[in-house]
């Protein structure tokens, strides 16, 4: 992070700030390393909150040099403009992800809107937030395909899919998550929705220990798989998502459909594709989602990877 980085920072965030959407947003993605020397950096737009994230430990010197420029930026008329009261930094390379708060007071929890839908996150407490940004076309077809069916939110941990598939006339949706922490989280959302919980399940479990319990409230018109890439004790992504792949004939409905995720830069879309056609042959590949445009990446194949499946026969 040089200088010449540090000031691609700087003017990208100033044009930013000229022009805050209303909604929250990621402002600068440097994770997807289109600029050179920033590829540790994201900056969200949460609203009046400007959130940067340091994904692996700068320099001591240039770390005092964008501390400095940030602080500069939030005297500036662009960031009156926007009327941001908040400035923190994450840094997600430590232990405890500690987050600095360089502008503004301390908050612990406030709530974000996207496509009119609203979302409690926690600040300053975890490594995320609770709402990731670059999913925001996947909540889309979600709301747009979920009428009147039944729909499977596997690793569903704060439930932004489940407050899309309800807000687009879904009959119910159960979200499996083994954190009971942000399954709770899930429920606040569809609370700030004026959802009627009625519709909607949520199962703390660990889905390798618990396929009766969620095959038993199947079939399912429509699955959502969207692991992390890794979690410690529970779940590998190279080794684990085909034990997934592999239940599906149990689990969805004669005509049903599939959302499978993964943001692991390093497997390509291929791996879904392959994965699928090996342990559902009956699911057809129908079409990957675009990403978000502010979040460019060098490389389309190592971003976020949201592919659609169908099932082609009765029982696959």
């Amino acid at each position: 992070m040089n200088c010449v980085a540090l000031q691609t920072l700087h003017d990208h965030l100033l044009t930013a700030l000229e022009s805050v959407p209303e909604e929250t947003r990621r402002l600068f993605h440097g994770r997807g390393r289109c600029w050179q020397g920033l590829e540790q950096v994201t900056v969200d737009w949460l609203q009046g909150i400007v959130l940067v994230s340091l994904f692996k430990e700068p320099d001591p010197t240039h770390l005092d040099d964008l501390n400095a420029m940030l602080l500069a930026l939030a005297t500036s008329p662009a960031w009156q403009h926007s009327k941001a009261h908040t400035l923190a930094m994450q840094h997600r390379y430590l232990p405890q992800s500690l987050t600095q708060w360089l502008v503004g007071q301390p908050i612990d929890e406030c709530t974000l809107t996207e496509g009119g839908l609203r979302y409690r996150i926690d600040l300053g407490k975890k490594q995320n937030n609770g709402l990731f940004l670059d999913m925001r076309y996947g909540r889309d077809w979600v709301r747009v395909n979920a009428k009147g069916k039944r729909v499977l939110n596997l690793f569903a941990y704060t439930c932004g899919f489940s407050v899309a598939a309800i807000a687009g006339g879904a009959r119910h949706v159960v979200n499996l998550d083994m954190s009971r922490a942000a399954l709770s989280r899930g429920r606040d959302n569809h609370r700030l929705n004026g959802h009627d919980l009625s519709q909607v399940s949520f199962l703390g479990h660990d889905l390798f220990k618990s396929w009766g319990k969620v095959i038993n409230s199947g079939p399912y018109d429509l699955v959502i798989i969207d692991p992390p890439t890794f979690q410690k004790g529970s779940f590998l992504l190279t080794k684990d998502y085909q034990r997934v792949l592999r239940r599906l004939p149990e689990l969805l409905a004669a005509d049903g459909t599939v959302l499978a995720c993964s943001n692991d830069p390093a497997t390509g879309p291929d791996f879904l594709i392959d994965g699928v056609i090996r342990e559902a042959p009956g699911l057809v590949f129908e079409a990957r989602l675009d990403n978000p445009p502010e979040f460019p990446d060098i490389d389309p194949e190592c971003g976020l990877k949201a592919l659609i499946f169908k099932a082609t026969a009765p029982g696959l």
